[in-house]
């Protein structure tokens, strides 16, 4: 091979490897732009889903119950009496955690059904708040987010409870978030106007541990070990009677007039 024919031989290797190089650069250009147009992409979604979900918690006000009214008071351990004068029983008691999705549900669909019971003399009704969740039985954020609803629940005043508690499990956080934050909690008592620097240093302060402990340490000892727990003069509701209540809560009417006679 001649040498005219060698060097022409290596000029054409080499422009065949400079073109394969350009080819190359283009696809790492095309691919780091692509790479660029997806980040930013997942940047703006990402701003987007925080500032929906910012709105959506500004969004959660407090909700009063319009209900019959209740002569409500505090009583020594705690637990809210709910029961016109002179009314005796029967007794139906409610134990509950406020990050508890069942109990949740028997609020929603049958918490007028038992307040009105209080409210027309037909039952002495009272509501049990204790912590279920509890460390290590339970991961974390779950006991942390049930103590601070809890605690919160026994800082409000006996005339708001129902308001509170309604609030309380209606914005409940999904099982296994964070929720029930101090912020939360205070601005609750803003909308439904029992706020007070009182009862801010009670929430952030946590001062009603000792009264979660002590509802807590009571439940236990009358054997509730799920929630919602409901007592009727002493004894348990079945679970199938709870759900007969939950799904149609005039039959409550029934079980109460039942115990009464």
């Amino acid at each position: 091979m001649s040498k005219s024919v060698r060097q022409r031989s290596v000029k054409e290797r080499l422009a065949e490897e400079r073109k394969r190089e350009n080819a190359r650069e283009k696809q790492r250009k095309l691919l780091l732009s692509v790479l660029g147009v997806v980040v930013v992409a997942s940047a703006t979604v990402a701003v987007v889903v925080t500032v929906q979900d910012k709105a959506n918690k500004s969004s959660q006000k407090g909700i009063a119950y319009t209900g019959p009214a209740i002569p409500t008071t505090r009583q020594a351990d705690g637990s809210i009496l709910m029961a016109k004068a002179g009314v005796t029983g029967p007794t139906l008691e409610v134990f509950e955690d406020f990050q508890c999705p069942a109990c949740k549900r028997l609020e929603e669909k049958a918490g007028d059904a038992v307040k009105k019971a209080a409210a027309d003399g037909k039952a002495k009704v009272i509501f049990r708040p204790f912590q279920l969740f509890t460390a290590p039985q339970f991961a974390e954020p779950v006991p942390s987010v049930s103590r601070r609803g809890a605690n919160a629940a026994f800082c409000a005043p006996a005339d708001k409870w129902a308001s509170y508690a309604k609030t309380l499990f209606t914005h409940q956080p999904t099982e296994g978030s964070e929720g029930f934050e101090n912020k939360e909690l205070l601005n609750w008592a803003r909308d439904l106007g029992f706020y007070s620097p009182e009862f801010d240093k009670c929430v952030t302060g946590m001062q009603k541990a000792g009264n979660i402990d002590k509802a807590t340490e009571y439940a236990k000892g009358q054997q509730v070990t799920s929630t919602p727990t409901v007592k009727l003069n002493g004894k348990d509701l079945g679970q199938e009677q709870v759900a007969q209540i939950i799904a149609d809560p005039s039959s409550l009417e029934r079980i109460l007039a039942s115990a009464a006679s």
